[in-house]
């Protein structure tokens, strides 16, 4: 029986990037469900081999303009009281945590561009030591921060952000960064999100795409040796 993943989509430039060719080289097949048009109601979260929450402009507590958030995060805590492989990026790790009881909320500044993480102790010991400061940044767009869930190890930190990753066991993550975000793709980025990087001081278009073209073949590399790891460790 073949393995697939259920990839949660917000807005269409913000898909699965790095994670597609290394599930295809997996065997594992990669579905798309774009969220807001959804009937999320009629969604299976818990039969897919692995769940990946994808990232997106919206804050999880923004549930008034946009309903559908209630939903999804009920759906993601049914996967992962089911503890079920979960990945989740951005406002994925956002609505885990959320879906997990913590709090999310606007972080102390906005973080947008290549910067290095500063793994703990738990993180040098994951998969994330492959994408450890030393070795590659990684990229950063977010504005959101949130508390780390109870039960969950902090995996890695930046100065702005106390919490850019956790884990819980061996079968949930969650990344503030994007591990998944690389090369090319990332001019739809700077298309899709020209209002924000505009309107945060020191972030340019140009200067994103020159740390991209600096930047993403390490990201590249280190980040198939992280993904595959942890789907290894996850049993995928």
């Amino acid at each position: 029986m073949s393995r697939t993943a259920l990839a949660l989509t917000h807005v269409a430039f913000e898909d699965a990037g790095l994670l597609a060719p290394v599930l295809a080289e997996r065997g594992i097949a990669l579905i798309y469900a774009d969220v807001p048009v959804t009937a999320l109601d009629t969604l299976d979260v818990i039969s897919p081999d692995l769940l990946i929450v994808l990232g997106g402009p919206i804050g999880v507590y923004e549930e008034e303009d946009y309903p559908w958030l209630k939903t999804e995060t009920a759906l993601i805590a049914q996967r992962l009281a089911a503890q079920k492989p979960t990945l989740g990026i951005c406002l994925g790790a956002q609505l885990m945590a959320k879906a997990l009881g913590a709090k999310v909320g606007p972080g102390k500044a906005k973080e947008i561009g290549w910067a290095p993480l500063a793994l703990t102790e738990a993180g040098k010991a994951s998969p994330l030591k492959h994408v450890d400061g030393a070795k590659t940044p990684v990229l950063h767009w977010h504005g959101d921060t949130f508390d780390l869930p109870d039960g969950a190890a902090r995996l890695a930190s930046t100065e702005i952000c106390e919490t850019q990753a956790f884990a819980i066991g061996t079968h949930a993550l969650g990344l503030q960064f994007h591990l998944e975000a690389y090369g090319q793709a990332l001019e739809r980025w700077f298309v899709g999100h020209t209002a924000e990087i505009g309107a945060t001081p020191g972030v340019s278009v140009a200067g994103l795409r020159t740390d991209t073209r600096e930047f993403s073949d390490g990201l590249e590399r280190q980040g198939r040796l992280a993904l595959n790891e942890w789907l290894e460790r996850a049993g995928l």
